[in-house]
């Protein structure tokens, strides 16, 4: 009897299995349990068409990593033989996508460090975000039912004047900015959605029209709508009785002043540039472009033979 070859491969392993539209080549898939230490990659990534072939390994890599490796540029350059230029090139290709962001972050004792997250499946990510926008915005929007007006009484009419009787004066019309001001859209809508803030700042139309001026005025004087709905309703009394006359009140108390007069623009030279990710060191600095930071563009060796 012919001894057994145990390390002899298994004939069914590599046996062509014929079946209706599928081709005799291309790959086989040969799977084994993995126990410790795998990673599960989506097929939106390993199947990405726009992708390279570098900015795919490097997305399964950082995604294998344990919580708070260094996947900076340089250490991936250490890693791979591919040079620092063409994984910053890739990286910037699994930004452009949503699998990476780099985030700048000040630490405690004042330097700005980059960090590195890492998207398993953006999509999904966005999806679930915008889901918890929606759900916040809904309950943002929730108001509470409306409480029944008292009787108001009887309407006492104004003693109407004589036919016989002429005016002492004649009434002059407001002035062109105090009508702007009336009709002014962006103010009564921000009066009008006070009530998302709080459901006890629900106002009414002679309410909105009799506050909409105040607000136009510190729009004017450069006040961002955010900044007029937080001076409106930070830190509301736990009993809100009358919320037109609270209104009014810190509209006339808080009124901000009129901003200066515009200084000449300065020139393009004084303004600081944006902050760049450096390609050679993931390391923050301000230039007008992408690039490498000034140590990696003038390394120490150099530096020193200079």
């Amino acid at each position: 009897m012919a001894e057994q070859q145990l390390n002899a491969p298994a004939r069914a392993e590599y046996e062509i299995r014929r079946s209706p539209g599928q081709s005799p080549s291309g790959v086989r898939q040969v799977t084994e349990f993995q126990d410790p230490g795998y990673t599960i990659v989506g097929n939106h990534l390993t199947q990405h068409r726009s992708l390279s072939g570098l900015a795919i390994g490097l997305a399964a890599h950082i995604q294998s990593l344990p919580e708070g490796a260094p996947v900076d540029i340089r250490t991936l350059a250490r890693r791979f033989p591919e040079g620092r230029d063409r994984i910053a090139a890739a990286l910037r290709e699994l930004e452009a996508y949503g699998y990476l962001e780099r985030v700048r972050r000040r630490t405690d004792d004042g330097r700005v460090v980059t960090l590195t997250l890492s998207y398993n499946n953006p999509q999904a990510t966005r999806a679930r975000r915008a889901r918890e926008s929606a759900e916040q915005a809904k309950r943002r929007t929730a108001v509470a039912p409306p409480r029944p007006s008292p009787d108001p009484g009887p309407v006492r009419q104004p003693p109407q004047p004589s036919p016989t009787a002429q005016p002492s004066s004649v009434p002059q019309p407001p002035p062109p900015e105090s009508r702007t001001r009336a009709h002014h859209p962006p103010a009564a809508a921000l009066l009008a959605n006070l009530r998302r803030d709080d459901p006890r700042l629900l106002l009414s139309v002679r309410d909105i029209q009799r506050l909409t001026p105040p607000v136009a005025a510190w729009l004017e004087r450069g006040a961002t709508p955010d900044a007029v709905r937080s001076a409106l309703t930070t830190g509301l009394p736990a009993t809100l009785r009358h919320p037109a006359a609270l209104l009014a009140h810190r509209l006339t108390d808080l009124l901000p002043p009129p901003l200066p007069a515009a200084s000449p623009v300065a020139s393009s030279r004084d303004r600081p540039s944006p902050l760049q990710t450096c390609d050679g060191c993931d390391r923050a600095f301000r230039a007008p472009a992408p690039g490498r930071c000034r140590d990696c563009r003038h390394p120490a060796a150099e530096r020193g033979a200079a």
